[in-house]
């Protein structure tokens, strides 16, 4: 295990919840559907969760945990304002960009745990896959509103 590169996946996983959570702050804004906005509290509380167990690695380690979002998210969330004044707040619009930010998401457990095997521990590696599941099951739930939306349309 390499303390330093452990401390920098966790943190850079402690940005994407950082992300997530204001992405869902910034889409529950943008929607009056009360079904949405119970959809991003929960998931919203699934990045506190996740962020909590990640800054307590990473203060175990003898880090300073991230605080802040990252440049991405940030342009996550000014696409997703945008996107969601330009379309009148429309649901699948809104369910589109959620489904993007998830993605991300997604992608960067997928990445943190196939490039970082060696870097992190046993308990960290098991840690992240269940944080990967349940932030995967998220992605899944906003893409299958969305799909059930093209399907209506």
């Amino acid at each position: 295990m390499n303390k330093e590169k452990a401390i920098d996946v966790l943190n850079s996983l402690i940005e994407i919840n950082n992300d997530r959570i204001e992405g869902y702050e910034t889409a529950s804004k943008e929607t009056e559907e009360q079904d949405l906005k119970a959809m991003f509290a929960q998931f919203m509380q699934t990045s506190v969760k996740c962020k909590q167990d990640l800054i307590s690695e990473v203060t175990k380690m003898n880090g300073t945990p991230i605080e802040g979002t990252r440049t991405t998210g940030k342009f996550f969330r000014v696409w997703m304002d945008v996107k969601a004044a330009l379309t009148g707040k429309d649901r699948k619009a809104v369910l589109d960009s959620c489904e993007y930010g998830e993605d991300v998401a997604v992608g960067a457990y997928a990445k943190a745990l196939e490039n970082n095997l060696n870097d992190i521990s046993a308990e960290q590696h098991t840690m992240l896959n269940v944080q990967h599941a349940i932030i995967k099951a998220d992605h899944d739930k906003v893409k299958n509103m969305r799909d059930r939306l093209v399907v209506q349309d």
